[in-house]
């Protein structure tokens, strides 16, 4: 009897205190509401009609495509629901609240209304960054994002919580603090099957360095690393009340992840799943009088196409266009730009011809210093395969507004993407909306949702290699001017019609949000 009390006695005051600080969590809602409206210069007597959305978001002034997601959500809720706050959780602590609105304006052409728009900045921001975790980074992020998560609760507590960056651990954190509804909207899985086939496999990528693959015993290892991180990556997105998703390829990978399921860990982790579950409902009980929401897991993603600003780019002529290669993404790893280079010294090699009309123009945001560095290596690299800007074969723009932008896609005749499963590819359809030929990886969005064939013929080109890719660019190269602009008007069409910022805006209203304020 004596041992067990003493074996209780610290258990019990854990969550003693557990409740007792989610309780002052949940309490000082009502306090961060007050001082939120009052900042927004909202009557008093209004608050209690106002609800808040929470949108986690840390990198929202980043210019991507991921951010287009953002603001164009916040600018819908804004004109279609004037009574919701949306909250954004922005790490962006270089910027105020005006000079991120601008940006939004300038890069999207998206218009923001300050008074129900609210920002909470949040100072941890590197924890998430991949840099901070050069070893186990898929679990360092997750863990990071979880301390951000808190960080996030403990500074404004909101009536409903969206993920819009693709960090589901920080469900957890939220449900625990707050005891609100979860929502995301994910762009892409952090893991999924492709993956752990990759490492079992062994096939060097980005992710996967060589060192890793030729060792049976770490492929083993990093295998394992794997199947635990998806198997939990599956609970927490099993405790989201609605998921929204970017493309069919992402849809397949996170319904095959809702349903995933490892009886070795269902096993193992039996124990743990019952007392963490228990310890919950405890740290609840006590915490609120009132008993949390509940929701059913979702069983399946649905499908909300990211907004494309469609009609401004149809604008274009479809003649006339020079032969101007461009890409335009992130200098984010994952992109691939070095493929693109790559590409174009293939092309050059083993087309002389080109060497005098063909230019790549590589376009794209830059979010910190590791992105920075990233853009330094492939200017190196472009001089040590003799494509640099000196002798006039490709150019880097960083961080260009959004006329710019639209400069290039109205001059370019080849759009290219080379990251492999790219989730969906908003750039690819803003190219085939501007009369610019795309050109990209046979895997992930662009193969499956956007280059796809209409009535039977093509709207672009698909390749897996720097010489596949080459061979393309060549073929649109010598390809008649009819040709070419009889795919541009084909790939148009398809573009302006299925990936709308309209058709964006109807998918998010129907994906059933709402009912859980």
């Amino acid at each position: 009897m004596l041992t067990s009390a003493l074996f209780l006695a610290p258990s019990f005051f854990t969550f003693l205190l557990l409740s007792l600080y989610v309780r002052k969590v949940r309490k000082s809602a009502v306090s961060q509401r007050s001082a939120a409206l009052s900042l927004l210069k909202i009557e008093s007597d209004a608050h209690r009609e106002k609800k808040f959305i929470g949108f986690f978001h840390p990198y929202c002034n980043a210019g991507g495509g991921g951010e287009r997601v953002l603001w164009t959500a916040v600018a819908l809720m804004q004109r279609t629901e004037p009574d919701v706050i949306s909250v954004v959780y922005s790490g962006d602590t270089d910027a105020t609240k005006e000079q991120i609105i601008a940006k939004v304006k300038a890069r999207f052409d998206i218009t923001l209304a300050p008074d129900t728009l609210h920002f909470v900045f949040l100072e941890s921001r590197q924890l998430v960054e991949d840099r901070a975790w050069p070893r186990f980074t898929l679990l360092g992020q997750s863990l990071g994002s979880m301390y951000l998560a808190w960080e996030a609760m403990s500074k404004f507590v909101p009536d409903l919580y969206i993920d819009t960056m693709g960090y589901a651990f920080t469900f957890h954190v939220v449900a625990w603090l707050a005891g609100i509804p979860i929502g995301a909207y994910v762009h892409y899985p952090t893991i999924s099957t492709d993956m752990l086939a990759r490492v079992e496999a062994r096939r060097t990528t980005y992710a996967n360095s060589d060192a890793i693959s030729s060792s049976t015993l770490l492929s083993r290892g990093k295998l394992m690393y794997y199947r635990l991180f998806m198997y939990h990556y599956a609970l927490a997105l099993r405790s989201s009340s609605f998921l929204m998703v970017n493309s069919s390829w992402t849809k397949n990978h996170v319904d095959a992840i809702l349903a995933h399921s490892d009886p070795l860990l269902d096993f193992i982790h039996l124990p743990l799943t019952f007392i963490g579950g228990l310890t919950l409902s405890i740290v609840r009980a006590l915490a609120s009088s009132s008993p949390a929401r509940a929701h059913a897991a979702p069983r399946r993603a649905a499908i909300v196409y990211p907004p494309c600003n469609t009609l401004a780019l149809s604008q274009f002529s479809l003649d006339g266009r020079p032969s101007l290669l461009l890409s335009l993404a992130q200098f984010r790893p994952e992109k691939d730009h070095a493929a693109q280079i790559r590409m174009m010294a293939a092309l050059l090699q083993r087309y002389p011809e080109h060497r005098q009309v063909v230019r790549l123009l590589l376009a794209g945001g830059v979010r910190n210093e590791g992105d920075s560095a990233r853009v330094d290596d492939l200017k190196a690299l472009a001089d040590t395969l003799h494509v640099s800007i000196t002798q006039d074969h490709v150019e880097f723009v960083v961080n260009a507004p959004y006329p710019r932008i639209l400069e290039l896609l109205g001059h370019a005749s080849v759009g290219l993407n080379t990251m492999v499963d790219e989730h969906f590819g908003i750039n690819v359809v803003e190219f085939m909306a501007a009369g610019v030929i795309p050109v990209v990886h046979a895997s992930g969005g662009p193969l499956r949702d956007i280059v796809v064939p209409v009535d039977g013929l093509r709207t672009g080109f698909h390749a897996k290699d720097s010489e596949s890719f080459a061979q393309a660019v060549h073929e649109v190269m010598v390809m008649s001017e009819e040709e070419r602009r009889s795919i541009r008007a084909r790939a148009r069409q398809w573009a302006t019609t299925t990936f709308s910022q309209e058709a964006f805006e109807k998918g998010w209203t129907q994906s059933g949000w709402s009912r859980w304020l």
